[in-house]
């Protein structure tokens, strides 16, 4: 964008902020209560049990037993399997934070970093299973078939993306993992570590406010730029203008499509409203939660503006994933038998649904780590 046409946006974005000051209040007083209830229960936890584990050097540990598995497979390296685990446990923009932290330290190439911030952004589970599986669309039992389709997408666009300058071998060579070497360069991670456990705990808690609220910030101020989108109508002719392309489908569901690409909650309640069969449902949220909107693309530019990792790349792989998503969740709709009876559950309240998310983001973490661990032991006792 040039000089020119970034200030004219910026000028006809703060006159509509003067002339539209309540729409402005609500607008963004409902992107800090979307934030509250479902993005800060199912982020903060995490961002200091990650920093925590990356100071006690458990992410070394790991990263040597599954050099054996994430090489082969998604040509990474084996630290990069702590990144996925904690990337599908937190969602959007946690496999960023850790992908930027990664490269900074030199423990990936700038082609390695980009390989994996391609997918390791998702929806939190916490999102699918509750606000839109339970409280928007009322069937619960939908939400495995939402997070599988968007999960198993995911790990494909990363398995496509070991392609991605393939031809730049890795400069590191491969030794049979073991125990006993892990457990030497994760105490070699803690030497290394000069803190006191009072400081890397203050260090831990310190980052991580300052990035989820970073991300409040981005939730509030994109939510205001869309309200004034939809206010001057600006959605509304792009949907008229391309109802006239396709005339089969109806204005609502393209203005669900281009309010979902640029923010994905409210594009997700609008495609539930704007259609009525369950499978076109299904089509246009999977389409919406693997794209993830603009507001997350600004907050992993962001999260990457002091790496050389190039945002191309991610923009690549949403668009992969956004239709490997919608196309996975179709074929699972044919194939399996998952109840949908309206159960007409309502959505809990802020206190109930942050203890709901934060067991839930903990039983996926769980069982990630579980299975990366357990692999790992399987790949030792082969390799010996």
């Amino acid at each position: 964008m040039s000089n020119i046409a970034r200030i004219l946006a910026l000028s006809l974005l703060a006159l509509g902020m003067f002339i539209y000051p309540q729409e402005v209040l609500s607008s963004a007083g409902g992107g800090l209560t979307l934030w509250w209830r479902f993005v800060l229960p199912a982020l903060l936890p995490f961002f200091i049990l990650s920093e925590l584990l990356m100071a006690s050097g458990f992410v070394h540990f790991l990263g040597v037993l599954l050099e054996s598995f994430m090489r082969p497979i998604f040509r990474l390296p084996g630290k990069a399997a702590f990144v996925v685990a904690m990337g599908y446990t937190s969602g959007f923009p946690m496999g960023a934070v850790l992908t930027a932290r990664l490269r900074s330290e030199k423990d990936l190439t700038q082609e390695e970093g980009e390989r994996l911030l391609a997918f390791t952004n998702n929806p939190s589970p916490g999102f699918m299973f509750g606000a839109v599986a339970s409280g928007m669309l009322g069937k619960p039992a939908l939400g495995i078939l939402l997070a599988s389709s968007v999960y198993l997408a995911n790990l494909m666009v990363g398995f496509l993306f070991r392609f991605y300058k393939a031809e730049q071998k890795s400069q590191q060579s491969f030794t049979p993992p073991s125990l006993k070497r892990a457990w030497l360069e994760m105490r070699k991670a803690q030497n290394q570590d000069q803190r006191t456990l009072g400081q890397i705990l203050g260090d831990a808690v310190r980052q991580s406010t300052n990035t989820v609220l970073m991300v409040a910030g981005f939730m509030a101020f994109f939510s205001v730029i869309l309200r004034l989108l939809n206010q001057w109508n600006i959605t509304l002719f792009l949907a008229a203008f391309s109802h006239r392309m396709i005339p089969e489908i109806q204005v609502p569901v393209f203005q669900a499509l281009f309010n979902g690409l640029f923010e994905m909650t409210l594009g997700c309640q609008e495609a539930i409203q704007s259609l009525t069969f369950l499978n076109q449902q299904i089509a246009l949220l999977t389409l919406l939660m693997g794209w993830g909107g603009l507001s997350v693309f600004a907050q992993v530019a962001g999260l990457i503006s002091s790496t050389d990792l190039r945002f191309s790349s991610f923009v690549i792989a949403r668009t992969l994933h956004a239709f490997i998503a919608l196309s996975l969740s179709q074929f699972l709709l044919t194939v399996t038998k998952i109840p949908t009876s309206n159960l007409a559950i309502p959505i809990p309240d802020s206190s109930i649904l942050f203890w709901n998310t934060w067991h839930l983001s903990s039983m996926v973490f769980l069982g990630c780590m579980s299975l990366l661990i357990l692999f790992s032991m399987v790949r030792v006792r082969k390799l010996r």
